[in-house]
């Protein structure tokens, strides 16, 4: 179970966060909000890479300030922009580098880095630059890289915004094929309608929460008041 407790977050001065409470145990939740709304921010606090200015937040349990290690390996994270996750010259490099912590064998590393290229495709890619494969395949092996550790749950901040209609519906597909439990922020709303969940963030509060038919509807006609 996710559980967010009474938080609030501050940037400076600012709110961007303010007062949300809810308890997440659904397999395929969507968030959604217009730019600023505070999203991104409710993403990153699951896995620790922000921490509340008040409140708490637990993942099965762990607390993710005071365990924020151990959530870590429990909590994937993909950004929007792949190219703030590649840091490692190959493809095949940069799936080894995420392993790095793991205390696995040089043997089960190897096997471990094969598995994810070939999964997603770019087992013909392994030493190729990695910063110069097109944007669908960096995105893909953002999450090749995370899910190489072989998280339980995996937080995806937008994963699609940079890319074209082919590899948006390409990297949806795959999320939906995962076993993970996935936490999805997104602005393409399609990807979100098999969903079970989706929240709704508008000026850092919580304002909707429930099944997609209903929710995604409801944001729509927010939007266009806007």
């Amino acid at each position: 179970m996710i559980e967010v407790s009474g938080v609030t977050h501050r940037f400076g001065e600012r709110v961007v966060l303010r007062d949300v409470t809810v308890s997440l145990t659904e397999h395929r939740i969507g968030v959604v909000g217009a730019n600023g709304s505070g999203k991104s921010t409710f993403a990153r606090l699951i896995n620790g890479l922000v921490r509340p200015t008040d409140g708490s937040v637990t993942v099965d349990g762990l607390d993710t300030g005071k365990d924020a290690g151990k959530v870590r390996r429990l909590v994937g994270f993909v950004f929007t922009d792949p190219d703030n996750q590649i840091v490692m010259p190959t493809v095949a490099e940069d799936v080894a580098f995420s392993l790095r912590r793991s205390k696995l064998s040089r043997a089960e590393v190897t096997a471990r880095v094969t598995a994810a290229l070939e999964r997603f495709e770019l087992a013909g890619h392994a030493d190729h630059p990695a910063h110069l494969l097109s944007g669908g395949q960096k995105q893909l092996l953002a999450l090749a890289s995370v899910l190489a550790t072989e998280p339980e749950i995996v937080v995806c901040d937008e994963p699609t915004t940079l890319l074209d209609l082919r590899n948006t519906r390409r990297v949806g597909a795959l999320l939906d094929g995962l076993p993970q439990r996935i936490v999805l922020v997104t602005h393409h709303l399609d990807l979100l309608e098999r969903y079970q969940r989706v929240l709704v963030f508008d000026q850092g509060a919580l304002i909707d929460d429930g099944p997609p038919e209903r929710v995604l509807d409801g944001y729509r006609r927010l939007m266009e008041t806007r």
